[in-house]
């Protein structure tokens, strides 16, 4: 998959099946917070999925939902990396950090 990096640059990583983004990005040292540790109770991990890519998620849950109107510059592709789980359908999933992130919660 690759990340998108706040300075523009794209880092591209293995991304094992049934890991989450989140737990992907701290494998690789991609600069995501994940305050509460994939519990669902702060929007630290938001990430901004390439427009290609959202349709091809599942939809979030009502609670990432909650979460994510906490999110600091929230688009319309934008997910918690904790819910986003690798499966062979999204091999190659581009996402993009969001310019900051406002810890709510956690």
């Amino acid at each position: 998959m690759v990340f998108v990096q706040r300075d523009g640059t794209r880092k591209e990583v293995d991304a094992p099946l049934g890991l989450s983004v989140l737990e992907i990005a701290h494998r690789h040292g991609v600069d995501i917070e994940g305050a509460c540790e994939g519990s669902l109770a702060c929007s630290t991990c938001h990430v901004i999925v390439d427009a290609a890519w959202f349709a091809k998620l599942a939809k979030p849950t009502e609670d990432e939902e909650d979460m994510l109107d906490l999110a600091f510059d929230l688009q319309e592709t934008s997910r918690l990396g904790c819910q986003l789980i690798m499966t062979d359908a999204l091999d190659g999933l581009v996402v993009k950090l969001p310019s900051g992130s406002r810890n709510a919660g956690g």
